[in-house]
């Protein structure tokens, strides 16, 4: 079984119902809605329409609504594009008409960059395809000269190298988004351009405010958010690495280890960690991926990731049940591998959870005592969260009955929810009644080895986990009493 989870975004490519049949069957754990893009009330549709296709294949797919956050771009040109020269002048100017850039200048959808740069500032347009430097400012206008030829086209972005534009992450429009993600119950929230962890917590607030319980992703694009990353990632409960504006603040050369480091660094802390950006990016025209690709995806496993994202691949791609299932393949081959395998999370630490420590014992067992599977009744998920932050080739079924929290477990790596009424269960023979469960729902069969955890207070959302047994299928004739 595939263990890290694969994001899917929608878009176009995938608005036919059949698709996304096809889709959920090729194994998406959660869909990516793109605020960026498209109505309100086509976002809904298609979270409706996920929803739908899952409970009718038997699957749980969670959904994340990923907000847009500050538009910094270039406007529009009278000619739709222009090709500028090495050393040419071009103005970046906030009081131009919008449609009616030159070759001389265009307009800017983000009007403070005139007081954020200075001369000997750098700006990267268009994901750092075209470089400017800056060489004066007056007025409403950015002076820059061109570093490097090439073509500039409507609504481009900008990024400033090293970071520190002082637009804020959370626009109107991003509250408005909020609110609509509420209403449609995701599972997520993803905040674009986040610098600090007020920005987490405002989001959260918000979300809370609006009736919404999804959790907060901080994606980690901004240079400046780096010298507060352990802050934001606490007050987070999933960071993004998103490659994309990232890569150009700071450098294409610098990525791979601050990559490596964030994934560390949110498993260190408990959190969530997806990869994203240009992952299988060939595939939005191809059938096949390139072999940089296969080794980027193996990698971001081998790291650790909870989760690898697909963008334009399947929003807008040719190709996006195959993209899906190219990934998969990518994934499952990379988990073989002994390093994905193998952690000393939290080893020489003291827990100050009762149910953190039962958690990270029922790792440590599994991992040592040939067990074939885990079966975690959990209420809110905080166990198999936990459990999920040790590397293991052991699966993790959660099995919850709160739709909220085996939505929320999508995202987990090698956590799989299930569903399970506590009320059923009773306190008594609890453990011959969660084996014959996972037996009916094809888990697991006689003679396996199985661990389960569990809370005294079963049906409290704050009651714990506070006891782990080993069971062997076949052979649970023990009362529970």
């Amino acid at each position: 079984m595939r263990r890290t989870k694969i994001v899917a975004t929608l878009g176009p490519a995938t608005d036919d119902p059949a698709v996304i049949d096809e889709l959920i069957a090729a194994g998406v754990d959660v869909v990516r809605l793109n605020y960026s893009h498209g109505t309100h009330e086509e976002q809904a549709n298609r979270a409706a329409m996920v929803r739908a296709s899952a409970a009718k294949q038997g699957r749980i797919v969670g959904v994340l609504a990923d907000m847009q956050g500050p538009k910094i771009r270039t406007e529009r040109f009278k000619d739709k594009k222009v090709f500028l020269n090495k050393g040419d002048t071009f103005i970046l100017d906030a009081d131009m008409d919008p449609a009616e850039g030159t070759q001389e200048a265009v307009g800017i959808t983000y009007k403070s960059l005139v007081t954020d740069v200075k001369p000997g500032n750098t700006l990267l347009l268009d994901d750092g395809r075209m470089i400017l430097d800056v060489v004066k400012v007056e007025g409403s206008k950015i002076y820059c000269s061109v570093a490097q030829s090439g073509i500039l086209s409507d609504k481009k972005g900008i990024n400033l190298l090293g970071g520190g534009l002082s637009a804020p992450a959370l626009t109107e429009k991003d509250i408005e988004d909020i609110k609509a993600a509420a209403v449609i119950q995701a599972d997520y929230v993803a905040i674009s351009f986040p610098k600090c962890a007020d920005d987490i917590n405002r989001a959260r607030q918000l979300l809370r405010d609006a009736g919404g319980y999804g959790g907060i992703v901080a994606k980690i694009e901004r240079a400046e958010a780096l010298g507060v990353i352990d802050e934001m990632i606490e007050a987070s409960d999933a960071i993004m690495v998103a490659r994309g504006d990232l890569g150009v603040e700071v450098g294409d050369a610098e990525l791979p280890a601050i990559q490596k480091d964030l994934i560390h660094r949110a498993r260190e802390k408990d959190r969530v960690v997806i990869t994203a950006t240009q992952m299988m990016e060939s595939m939005i025209e191809n059938s096949i991926p390139t072999r940089a690709e296969v080794f980027d995806v193996a990698n971001a496993v081998h790291d650790g990731t909870d989760a690898v994202m697909l963008s334009g691949e399947t929003a807008a791609g040719a190709h996006p049940v195959k993209v899906v299932k190219a990934m998969s393949r990518i994934c499952e081959s990379a988990e073989q591998h002994p390093r994905a395998k193998v952690s000393d999370h939290r080893v020489h630490l003291t827990f100050g959870r009762v149910d953190e420590a039962i958690a990270m014992a029922t790792m440590y067992t599994a991992n040592h005592l040939n067990v074939d599977c885990i079966a975690a009744l959990t209420e809110s998920g905080s166990t198999v969260l936990w459990m999920s932050r040790i590397s293991s080739g052991i699966p993790i079924y959660a099995l919850s009955p709160r739709e909220r929290t085996r939505r929320k477990v999508t995202l987990y790596r090698g956590v799989y929810p299930t569903c399970i009424d506590f009320g059923k269960i009773g306190p008594y023979n609890m453990s011959s009644k969660v084996a014959n469960l996972l037996e009916e729902n094809g888990i697991v069969k006689d003679g396996n080895r199985i661990i389960i955890t569990r809370g005294d207070m079963l049906g409290d959302e704050g009651g714990g986990t506070n006891a782990m047994k080993v069971i062997t299928i076949g052979k649970v004739k023990v009362s529970d009493k």
